[in-house]
């Protein structure tokens, strides 16, 4: 869409996803397989005819601008299209961003000679299909000063989110940030109208709103906190715009994946017959970097030890390029590109990411591998989550243990290896 120019906002440190973010930010994060959490947003934007588009990176954004580089460098600068990482440059105040507000404007400089008439800011954190041009159309037809994407949230989840309360034609008259308790939307007892982290600001306006909130001491200069109130109760046109599922299923599909359980559950959402998150879409394409690696390969021999074949096979999971499954079994998992399981080995409702290798007679459930993690044989992991805990890894309230990068072959010993 043109005069519209998209901002991303991916800088935040993700620390209830550690340890897969001790060493990337949180969009870089892998999900299902080949993708990346930013995928999904960007992808949004592509689909949606935005193709001006600046990210704002701050913690751990190595892996991030790489990914981007490599997978979203086919727009066409000539044209007025590109996707832009702009890492802190700190033009204008030599500290780390304070909050959303003031990411954007230590970057003012650089929104100010893209020109355009909107401003089109988004979260680079969360799972879901939207167009976001039919936001940025209801923008222009309400004549707003900004609009506020939202979805109906349970009110036990309030906390979590900005929470607003809008008039029948979507004007928000009242907006707070991560309240502990908040009133029903009308007509639904059980959810409140939550914030999606998504606004479309008339430029002008924006730059004055962030210049207003720069020169507050007491400011968390914070888009939900402050900047969004302010308007409010200064009379200015704020509008609610409910949210438009792109995913075609029956409920409408949008995951914050900031806590392992919550992320660990979105990638299993995938591997169901028929799945909530419709990956298989022409009409709405998941665009990603793919590695130039050789297809997924399964290994079958019938010479294994004491006449037992070895038998390679994945049942009910996502196996990416570069895969070789050498005579294990893959059950309900997420195997990203270049993963092996050799002989004899079982995974189980697991997520390994790129380059993991599951050793011979290993097993493992209710796991993810972060990055090149080699299991040695007969690992057994994610069976006793105390011993787990007990060998240093991260094991979630719902049991699931996570093994971060770099770990060494020691810290796998099992108690008793389980009977092959």
């Amino acid at each position: 869409m043109r005069g519209v120019l998209t901002v991303i906002l991916a800088g935040g440190r993700g620390t209830r996803l550690e340890p897969l973010t001790r060493d990337r930010a949180k969009p870089a994060v892998p999900f299902g397989g080949l993708y990346r959490i930013i995928d999904f947003t960007l992808s949004n934007c592509l689909n949606s005819g935005l193709r001006k588009i600046l990210v704002l990176t701050q913690f751990k954004s190595r892996s991030l601008d790489r990914h981007i580089r490599a997978g979203w460098n086919f727009l066409s600068p000539e044209l007025g299209e590109g996707v832009e990482v702009l890492p802190p440059q700190q033009r204008i105040d030599e500290t780390w961003y304070k909050g959303t507000a003031d990411a954007l404007y230590q970057n003012i400089y650089s929104l100010e000679r893209e020109d355009a008439e909107h401003v089109l800011v988004l979260a680079g954190d969360h799972i879901y299909k939207m167009d976001y041009g039919a936001m940025i159309r209801a923008h222009r037809e309400a004549a707003a000063d900004v609009t506020i994407g939202c979805i109906p949230v349970p009110l036990a989840e309030v906390r979590h989110f900005g929470v607003m309360q809008a008039t029948d034609d979507d004007r928000v008259h009242t907006f707070l940030e991560k309240p502990k308790a908040a009133d029903p939307m009308p007509g639904d007892p059980h959810h409140a109208l939550g914030s999606m982290g998504i606004y479309v600001f008339n430029t002008r306006l924006l730059f004055e709103l962030l210049c207003e909130d720069a020169a507050q001491p007491d400011s968390d200069h914070d888009f939900g906190r402050n900047v969004l109130p302010r308007m409010i109760g200064a009379g200015q046109r704020v509008y609610a715009y409910r949210f438009r599922d792109e995913n075609r299923k029956a409920v409408p599909y949008w995951r914050d994946v900031g806590t392992l359980d919550a992320y660990y559950q979105a990638n299993m959402d995938l591997i169901a017959v028929d799945p909530v998150l419709n990956l298989y879409d022409a009409a709405w394409p998941i665009r990603t970097f793919h590695p130039q690696v050789p297809p997924p390969k399964f290994v079958f021999t019938a010479d294994g030890p004491a006449g037992h074949a070895r038998r390679g096979e994945a049942h009910d999971s996502l196996v990416s390029p570069g895969c070789i499954v050498s005579g294990g079994q893959v059950r309900r998992s997420i195997l990203a590109p270049r993963v092996r399981v050799n002989s004899f080995a079982v995974v189980e409702d697991s997520i390994l990411f790129d380059g993991a290798e599951v050793g011979r007679y290993c097993r493992v459930k209710n796991a993810i591998l972060d990055k090149d993690v080699k299991l040695p044989p007969y690992t057994v992991l994610g069976y006793d989550p105390e011993f787990d805990r007990k060998r240093g890894f991260t094991v979630t309230e719902n049991g699931v243990v996570v093994v971060p990068k770099s770990e060494p072959p020691e810290t796998f010993l099992a108690p008793n290896p389980l009977p092959h």
